[in-house]
């Protein structure tokens, strides 16, 4: 071959890697709900459903991975980092899980959520555990030592012995740890974890809705509560209560956006508090799910307009969260 032709294809070949590289590496400046999110690597993020905790100035998101090729005989959980929250680096799928319960074919993993226990010094991470007909209804408890490592399974259980579904997570701002879940017969369960996080130290109350998709929030004196209404796959209006405390009482639900708009399409999954040194601003973690093709499932992450007892959730546009100072525009 001509050292000149062979010298052209070289140089194409490296101007190829340097251009992928850098829509790989390309920094994001602004979350854009509903759209692709790519990660470090130019891939859609994989972590529907899912739960975000920070440690010291690193933010760590684990979800449902859902993309297309996995064994159907296991279940993932993904893990990303990020140090604001725009930016996601794939830290890679820390659960791999056979059916751990003999629990059958389509057995399920849904809506991990991880808490790191300051007596043990490991991560617990929680997870709605089932199999095809929904009838298992337990917790399921996989650890790790790190926040990023191979998570193991440990054991199943049903929360002070109730039925249990979609679940969502709560850490307070003195970081006591709190586990929400659905309860069919009864209705949503809000309780305080043990100081190993590994089991359930007491009941703080009962809301008798029957909601999922439950997130909650401490903010300026007051607990913000979100659900979503029983309808699968299907968008609906999820909506909101407050109380002075966790033990309530509660007040009514009401909308936290245009009832006809069903939460622009998505279910919540999270509230997170991102709190600065000029402001604290209350993001809204909602799930687009797309049953058929669940790999392209989206997310709806939005700051809330929040405060004296008032939630609401804006229509959706992209927009700049900054950690350090707790603002968003």
């Amino acid at each position: 071959m001509n050292k000149e032709i062979l010298l052209k294809r070289i140089t194409m070949a490296v101007m190829t890697l340097l251009i992928t590289g850098q829509v790989y590496a390309q920094h994001q400046k602004l979350i854009n709900p509903g759209e692709v999110w790519p990660d470090n690597r130019g891939e859609h993020i994989q972590a529907h459903g899912g739960g975000i905790i920070k440690i010291k100035n690193t933010y760590y998101w684990y979800g449902e991975e859902r993309r297309r090729g996995l064994d159907s005989n296991k279940r993932y959980v993904s893990c990303y980092a990020s140090k604001d929250l725009t930016n996601w680096t794939f830290k890679g799928d820390v659960v791999q899980m056979t059916d751990p319960e003999n629990l059958g074919q389509r057995w399920v993993l849904e809506r991990p959520k991880v808490f790191y226990s300051k007596k043990s010094r490991q991560y617990a991470m929680y997870f709605h555990l089932d199999n095809a007909t929904y009838k298992f209804a337990r917790v399921g408890i996989a650890v790790s030592d790190r926040p990023d490592g191979d998570f193991k399974y440990l054991k199943s259980f049903r929360p002070l012995e109730h039925e249990s579904r979609d679940i969502g997570q709560f850490i307070d701002d003195d970081g006591t740890p709190y586990l929400v879940f659905e309860d069919r017969p009864l209705g949503f369960h809000i309780v305080r974890l043990s100081d190993d996080c590994l089991s359930i130290d007491r009941e703080m109350c009962l809301i008798a809705e029957h909601m999922e998709g439950g997130a909650i929030v401490h903010y300026n004196g007051l607990y913000y509560a979100i659900g979503s209404a029983l309808t699968g796959w299907k968008p609906n209006p999820n909506r909101y209560a407050t109380a002075k405390t966790l033990e309530g009482p509660w007040s009514e639900f009401k909308d936290i956006a245009p009832k006809e708009k069903n939460t622009y399409g998505s279910q919540s999954t999270l509230l997170l508090k991102v709190s600065g040194k000029k402001d604290t601003t209350v993001l809204f973690l909602g799930d687009i799910w797309k049953p058929k093709e669940q790999w392209d499932s989206r997310y709806l992450w939005m700051p809330v307009q929040i405060g004296d007892g008032k939630l609401w959730l804006p229509e959706p546009t992209p927009f700049k969260i900054d950690v350090k100072n707790g603002t968003a525009n």
